[in-house]
C-alpha cells in the first residue's frame, strides 16, 4: 500500500531538488569557465586556435592553386 503525500509537499521537495541540481550545474559551469580562463590554458587554447586557423588557410590556398 502506498501512502498519500500532499501535493504541496511533493512539489516543495521537487522544487528543492531542482534548485540543488541547478546550483550544482552552475558550479560546474563556473569551474570549467575558470579553468578555461586560467593563463596557461587560455594561452594554449589561443595557440591551438592560431595553428588551426593557419592550417585551414594553407589548405584553402592549396585548393585555390589547384583550381
Amino acid at each position: 500500500m502506498t501512502e498519500s503525500v500532499p501535493a504541496r509537499a511533493v512539489k516543495a521537495h521537487d522544487e528543492q531538488r531542482l534548485e540543488r541540481s541547478v546550483a550544482a550545474t552552475l558550479r560546474v559551469i563556473a569551474a570549467a569557465h575558470a579553468e578555461r580562463e586560467a593563463p596557461p590554458v587560455h594561452a594554449a587554447r589561443r595557440r591551438l586556435g592560431e595553428v588551426y586557423g593557419a592550417t585551414r588557410l594553407a589548405r584553402r590556398l592549396e585548393r585555390a592553386q589547384r583550381a
